[in-house]
């Protein structure tokens, strides 16, 4: 088999625009894994890239003050409950304990993210659709 070098450019391209510490492609029979992780045991008929971190993609904007709702699991941020629909909070609401602030799909199973304290939203740390990683800052309150 050869090896795609163009295809685990994009992939590690990726990783730094999303955030993400790995991503995995499957086109038929190959499965490209590309993972920012310090050592890489790879599944049989899975090829693997290791990618050292960059400090600077890993942070999560630790200048900003307030109480940050973080992501309870790993998959895609969704703003608002169905496409075209109104999202779930914008800058500037003011929320409550329990209320959800967004969804993060996950194995095709929509998880409603709470708010983990009152206050007023000051940022919103990822765009509809963005692959979020366990522990991410979604929202920073106020």
């Amino acid at each position: 088999m050869k090896i795609d070098k163009k295809l685990i450019k994009e992939l590690v391209s990726c990783l730094s625009e999303f955030n993400i510490t790995e991503i995995e492609y499957q086109d038929g029979g190959k499965k490209i894994k590309v993972s920012k992780a310090t050592k890489a045991l790879p599944d049989k008929g899975v090829t693997s890239a290791v990618v050292s971190p960059n400090k600077s993609v890993l942070s999560d904007n630790n200048d900003q003050e307030g109480t940050r709702v973080k992501s309870p699991i790993i998959g895609t941020a969704y703003l608002a409950p169905e496409p075209g629909a109104k999202k779930f909070i914008k800058v500037g609401d003011k929320i409550k304990k329990g209320q959800t602030v967004m969804i993060v799909e996950a194995m095709k199973t929509m998880n409603h993210v709470p708010s983990s304290a009152d206050g007023v939203v000051k940022k919103i740390m990822v765009n509809d659709g963005q692959p979020v990683e366990f522990g991410q800052t979604l929202i920073i309150l106020e």
